[in-house]
């Protein structure tokens, strides 16, 4: 491995030493940074492609035994060489512990150090060159779980894939149960912050009151019943990806502060008035017209710009109909597997109505079909009798052409928003006509539900 060019950092308060230190192994092609404190040292690290860092034990304010830590835990890539006091081998002891690659001891290990700092650099080195073996291995396997040969599936994967790479922030549009969730931690897996958490956050399940809270956390004390300091889920998804789902129940007081989180990457918990810098990728997701929204007012124009610099928009089930026998089966063979029943087909009678149905539940609905098909079959193949009774007696979408010329959908769901109100007018049945119940059934929050009711005139 040819070591010229690669970079250093020299962690030493003592002037002579470090300049010594930097001419020496600048002479061997390194090049070389240097600093006082743990703190331009991370100041250093955060803006450079740093492959080793040395540094001594004794530091003005934070050691070098708590700097290794930090480093090894936060960019566990870069190696370490930690220098002790003479005779102070239990430092270097409890440095290698903690993943320092070495340690030298101060002024009889000069003539050591450059053949010590080749080999630290070489092995990290290679230690890049697997992980980005393992981050293409994985990235590659990270969309499988979305199952889908149509058009419609392929283009949103090949838009998944670019951005999946970057750290931009990412809005996902799509009705309920397009499989947003899903979509949001493939681009977390495919992402390089995949070893770090994924924290799917379901906005419309959180009181607004609380919701402040439960994001960013709140100092003990700071509002009754608040016991303890509490980290919220931003702090949490640290070097990770945080999926805010519903964006549009937030409240106008959150949207204020989460813009000012994409803005200075700081939260600031309930009660407290320090900043904590905090390195989360933000996933977006929503199943209303949040653009719609900012128009009435709802939602921050200002807030709407800064989550959709990269918009994806997932396609209906109805948007899909060649990947609903894919869809099928897989639920088929999941519920069989997991109930114990050895059922291995589908009659052409059952698919053919699977493929008629306007699927307003979109996937989650067929998955959640298929699951009581499979409870409630006798043999080995699932059949009309099956299903639910609305499939017997909803008629499918038809399109026809007025006298003016105009199209329209005849029979019981004439568009997109007739399946919407009938599917909810269903649902509110189902829960006999209690709003709350039926707005988690539909998996919305409630004031979304009400402001589809006072839309469709049903309020």
């Amino acid at each position: 491995m040819d070591i010229m060019g690669k970079k250093i950092l020299i962690v030493e308060d003592e002037t002579s030493l470090r300049e010594l230190l930097a001419k020496i192994l600048g002479l061997e092609g390194f090049k070389v940074y240097s600093a006082v404190t743990v703190k331009e040292g991370i100041d250093i690290l955060k803006n450079e492609d740093i492959y080793l860092v040395i540094t001594d034990v004794m530091l003005p304010g934070e050691n070098g035994i708590e700097f290794t830590k930090w480093i090894k835990n936060n960019l566990p890539l870069i190696e370490v060489i930690v220098m002790t006091a003479f005779g102070n081998v239990k430092d270097g002891v409890k440095a290698m512990k903690l993943g320092a690659f070495d340690y030298i001891t101060k002024g009889d290990g000069d003539d050591k150090l450059p053949l010590l700092a080749g080999k630290a650099v070489e092995k990290a080195f290679l230690n890049r060159q697997l992980s980005e073996l393992e981050y293409r291995l994985e990235s590659r396997s990270s969309f499988s779980k979305i199952i889908g040969k149509s058009n419609a599936v392929n283009k949103l994967i090949e838009l998944a894939k670019k951005v999946a790479v970057t750290d931009t922030t990412v809005l996902l549009l799509g009705e309920t149960g397009t499989g947003k969730e899903l979509l949001a931690e493939a681009l977390h897996l495919a992402s390089r912050r995949r070893k770090g958490p994924f924290i799917p956050i379901n906005c419309a399940a959180i009181p607004k009151d609380l919701q402040e809270s439960e994001l960013f956390g709140h100092k003990k004390g700071s509002f009754t019943g608040a016991h303890t300091d509490k980290k919220g889920y931003f702090e949490v998804s640290d070097r990770g990806t945080i999926l805010l789902d519903e964006l549009g129940e937030m409240s106008a007081d959150l949207q204020a502060k989460l813009l000012r989180t994409l803005e200075n990457k700081t939260i600031n918990r309930v009660g407290d008035t320090t900043p904590i810098p905090i390195d989360v990728r933000i996933v977006a997701a929503t199943n209303s017209d949040l653009f719609d929204n900012t128009r009435d007012g709802e939602f921050r124009k200002d807030l709407y710009y800064r989550l959709s610099p990269f918009t994806i928009e997932l396609p209906s089930l109805r948007e899909r109909k060649d990947d609903i026998p894919l869809l099928a089966l897989h639920f088929m063979s999941v519920n069989a597997e997991k109930i114990g029943k050895n059922i291995k087909s589908m009659s052409k009678g059952y698919m053919d109505l699977l493929q008629r149905h306007p699927w307003p539940g979109n996937i989650r609905e067929l998955k959640n079909v298929i699951e009581r098909s499979c409870i409630l079959a006798d043999d080995m193949e699932l059949t009309e009798e099956t299903l639910p009774k609305e499939f017997l007696t909803t008629s499918p979408i038809t399109m026809k052409v007025d006298s003016n010329g105009t199209t329209n959908a005849g029979g019981e769901m004439s568009d997109l928003k007739s399946v919407e109100r009938h599917h909810i007018l269903r649902v509110l049945d189902s829960a006999e006509g209690n709003k709350s119940e039926a707005a988690k059934r539909l998996d919305i929050g409630l004031a979304t539900l009400y402001r589809k009711l006072k839309e469709y005139g049903l309020d």
